[in-house]
């Protein structure tokens, strides 16, 4: 009888060891698939990321102390896994930027200046360049519209043409799977009294091509008046080489110093938290 019962009693721990084994093989296979799912979230976090910027002078890397573009300012705020690289030139409207010398000083019968040749500039083609320019994961910023409302070629842009080239870059972009985010024109300083006002056009038309090619659209030119009337910028004596304004633009009142694009910088990377863009996760 003993042994009967011994027997009958090892029969019965070895049923629950085999159960036990079994509910703990799958929870480790739980534990490893879960962790398998969550590996090339990981990994695609890790992966390096270019935020490519395509801009004017308010934009561009300095070539003294002033002025200071705010793309110059805007790799500080990330970490290391984001490298800027700011293809920003003084001076340019989206169409000179675009097409370089090959835009002339005449207007065609649509009111635009005559494009020459088709040829890209050399700053576009390599951003379009299949193995050193734009990848998957990367962004573009594109911001223009300052120069862009001059009457006079080869600086002039009608608003139609503005609008189809913005899309055309932004669907250039999506075509190569970087991501690309529009802006409208950071203003300048101008006071109504003791309210900064809007003062850049193109803003309908940088929304439309956001629409267009399904990209987000940051509203620099709200967001910098915004900011100008929290530092109670206005009213204003046209004094801009001293004071808290003096420490913000330069002698005029459109280019920043290096103080301001650090502000304005931050108001770019404040907007694309708010918008909960991918890139976020790379802020500081």
């Amino acid at each position: 009888m003993r042994t009967l019962l011994t027997a009958a009693l090892v029969i019965a721990l070895s049923g629950l060891g085999v159960r036990a084994a079994s509910a703990a093989d799958g929870t480790a296979a739980h534990c490893a698939g879960a962790s398998g799912a969550a590996a090339p979230a990981a990994r695609a976090a890790a992966q390096p990321v270019t935020v490519w910027l395509a801009g004017d002078s308010t934009m561009a890397n300095p070539n003294g102390r002033c002025p200071v573009g705010w793309g110059s300012q805007f790799g500080a705020l990330f970490d290391s896994g984001v490298t800027v690289r700011n293809q920003a030139v003084g001076g340019r409207s989206i169409q000179t930027w675009l097409y370089e010398s090959n835009v002339s000083g005449t207007k065609g019968s649509d009111g635009e200046c005559v494009i020459t040749s088709p040829t890209y500039s050399a700053r576009w083609q390599a951003m379009l360049n299949a193995s050193t320019g734009m990848k998957a994961g990367d962004y573009l910023f594109i911001q223009f519209g300052i120069n862009d409302s001059s009457s006079a070629c080869p600086r002039h842009v009608g608003p139609v043409r503005y609008q189809q080239l913005m899309t055309m870059m932004a669907k250039a972009a999506l075509a190569r799977g970087a991501h690309p985010v529009l802006l409208t024109p950071v203003a300048a300083l101008t006071c109504s009294g003791s309210t900064a006002t809007r003062n850049r056009g193109f803003v309908e038309q940088t929304y439309a091509a956001g629409t267009a090619a399904r990209a987000p659209v940051v509203d620099l030119q709200a967001l910098s008046v915004s900011l100008y009337n929290s530092l109670r910028f206005c009213p204003h004596d046209g004094d801009y080489g001293s004071g808290p304004v003096g420490a913000f633009f330069c002698d005029d009142r459109t280019h920043f110093d290096t103080h301001g694009a650090q502000q304005v910088a931050r108001l770019v990377a404040g907007d694309v938290r708010r918008q909960n863009l991918p890139l976020a996760a790379h802020l500081r």
